[in-house]
């Protein structure tokens, strides 16, 4: 039985990943669980699990004294002595259990902490994989859609988690078996309840880790993303630079002939995306955020707040639908943005 124990164990290692070391804690603890639960015993008792000879050992500890005043947990110095001459006063006697007299040790009690143990250590390795991933994107197979929450359940290849419908870009449909991009946006590492991970196809960084994977020279450091900002289904904003003047920053996140660019937008269920060209000077940033419009004058009336001013037919534009282009405009620069039309 101990062969089988630790061949077990063995493979649980190699086909989980889960250390021996770990699952052979959890085996002490649920064998002395399962004793004291049986035995009703009050004393110590002392677990050896060795690997190597296989061999599994159960010993009772007795505190050595001179008048015993409970037989659970003392013995006197004549009793210890012959357990083993090395013993004397004050010592600790360990006295072998046969683990063959323990007929009804709790196998079930042992077996439920033994099932617990490989749990969690599954769900920590879970949890340590997704923190490599936190803030990245992974793709994921659709599995089914709940109709009345609208929430999708999806197979990371790590483990299966929700994306709630919240987080889901409007208009987003999905049939089973289908490959979706998504972010992770939380790990959680409690391991008593609640989900895992949380996934999202509506945050900024979505947008972002998109462009990274897309554009060769994000990848190489050349162009940076400077900021996000998004609306998630209508449009985003996403500012960038290069870091090399020979580089056009907005022409390497557009791709020829539109196509990456046009790969991501696919991506995001047809989702706008304007392009900016980051600048350290406020005004001319401002400026690029608000477009397409075109912009007369930008004037800085405090340190977050400015004026823009543009022509009549660019009004509407500027400000976009239902105040959206000024609005993420804002948000991008970090600017309060006034919007007025040029005498």
């Amino acid at each position: 039985m101990n062969n089988e124990f630790f061949e077990a164990l063995d493979l649980l290692e190699k086909q989980k990943g889960i250390p021996k070391e770990y699952m052979l804690e959890r085996v002490e603890a649920a064998l002395l669980s399962a004793f004291k639960r049986d035995q009703g015993a009050n004393g110590n008792v002392r677990i050896v699990l060795d690997p190597e000879k296989r061999d599994v050992q159960m010993f009772r500890q007795y505190d050595i004294v001179e008048v015993v005043e409970d037989p659970e947990t003392q013995m006197t110095v004549e009793e210890a002595k012959k357990v083993s001459r090395r013993y004397k006063l004050g010592g600790v006697a360990e006295v072998k259990l046969e683990m063959k007299n323990f007929r009804r040790l709790s196998a079930q009690t042992a077996k439920q902490v033994i099932i617990q143990g490989i749990r969690e250590a599954e769900r920590g390795m879970m949890i340590k994989e997704y923190e490599n991933k936190h803030e990245e994107i992974i793709t994921a197979t659709v599995l089914r859609t709940d109709e009345a929450t609208g929430n999708i359940t999806v197979d990371t290849g790590t483990s299966i988690a929700t994306l709630i419908k919240s987080e889901q870009i409007p208009g987003d449909a999905f049939a089973d078996g289908e490959k979706i991009k998504v972010f992770v946006t939380e790990v959680k590492k409690e391991t008593s309840k609640g989900p895992l991970v949380t996934l999202s196809r509506t945050h900024p960084g979505l947008v972002k880790r998109l462009f990274e994977l897309e554009v060769p020279e994000i990848q190489d450091g050349t162009v940076i993303i400077k900021g996000v900002t998004r609306e998630a289904g209508s449009r985003s904003k996403v500012a960038v630079m290069s870091r090399d003047e020979s580089v056009d920053p907005v022409g390497s996140c557009i791709g020829a002939r539109s196509m990456r660019i046009t790969n991501i937008i696919r991506e995001l269920g047809g989702e706008k995306i304007d392009i900016i060209k980051y600048s350290d000077v406020p005004e001319d940033y401002i400026s690029a955020a608000l477009s397409p419009a075109t912009i007369s004058e930008v004037i800085i009336e405090d340190e977050r707040v400015c004026r823009v001013f543009v022509d009549a037919d660019q009004l509407s534009l500027a400000i976009g639908k239902e105040g959206q282009n000024a609005r993420l405009a804002a948000r991008l620069t970090g600017y309060k943005i006034d919007i007025k039309v040029s005498q």
